[in-house]
């Protein structure tokens, strides 16, 4: 069993956010995450959100914090995120800074980047799955958590590359959010999902083809499985998709909705 340490903590609106780490040994430091969570004693037992932020980012980016207080104000979740590999706290390796490098090689070439962000994904995805379920471990051990409550996941762009092949291959996982990926290296893990997905996909996605966000979608095996398509480009997600999200969540979970003051 993994240990989890926390690091840090700090309470506002009603939300209490705690740093730790999960894991490590004498001379190689734990994965650095973060926990968020209701002020209120109400919160024992609560769902528990899984996170995973995207490429570039880290776990205490804006989307991320974001989510969580939507998830923690409006409906009393506990929300969990991990630094991926190469990313926010934890060093980059020779590895990354080679797949970086191309990348940004050839976004300066004009090539397309996803055959680039496909591989260096997937690599990731390795290295991260055995992380997040450690630390899933971790966090049921918590008294305000345990183990009988369900558990959802929710990444986006490379969150989707990480969680497919965790959620996969993880039965504690109940409902999922998606969405912003190719299908290359996930489709075969997707066609393993049988639960509850909301997928977001981009209709003017200048890197990911509709027929490529199509095809992932596609690819899942679960009877519950609902689309959301929107235009715009790569980044231009709509925010409310991020309410839709936290009713999915609720709704699955059967927890009520509280809309901000």
């Amino acid at each position: 069993m993994y240990s989890l340490h926390f690091t840090a903590e700090s309470a506002s609106n009603g939300m209490v956010e705690r740093d730790f780490t999960v894991g490590g040994v004498p001379g190689i430091p734990g994965v650095p995450g973060v926990l968020w969570s209701p002020a209120s004693d109400a919160a024992d037992h609560a769902p528990l959100i899984l996170m995973a932020h995207g490429g570039g980012n880290h776990k205490k980016h804006p989307a991320m914090s974001g989510r969580a207080q939507r998830l923690v104000a409006g409906c009393g979740f506990h929300v969990a995120v991990l630094d991926a590999p190469g990313h926010g706290d934890r060093p980059r390796t020779a590895h990354d800074d080679a797949e970086i490098a191309e990348l940004f090689r050839a976004r300066a070439a004009g090539e397309p980047e996803g055959p680039i962000v496909v591989r260096y994904n997937d690599h990731l995805a390795e290295l991260a799955v055995p992380e997040y379920r450690a630390a899933l471990d971790a966090l049921q051990e918590l008294p305000e958590i345990g183990t009988d409550g369900p558990v959802g996941f929710w990444g986006i762009n490379m969150g989707t590359a990480i969680g497919i092949p965790f959620v996969a291959v993880e039965p504690r996982i109940t409902a999922v959010v998606f969405g912003q990926h190719w299908p290359d290296t996930l489709a075969e893990k997707a066609r393993q999902i049988t639960i509850p997905i909301e997928f977001d996909l981009q209709w003017d996605d200048e890197h990911i083809s509709r027929e490529a966000g199509l095809a992932l979608f596609d690819a899942f095996a679960s009877k519950e499985k609902s689309l959301h398509v929107n235009s715009g480009k790569h980044k231009e997600l709509p925010r409310f998709e991020a309410d839709s999200a936290v009713r999915f969540f609720a709704r699955h979970f059967g927890r009520p909705v509280v809309s901000p003051a």
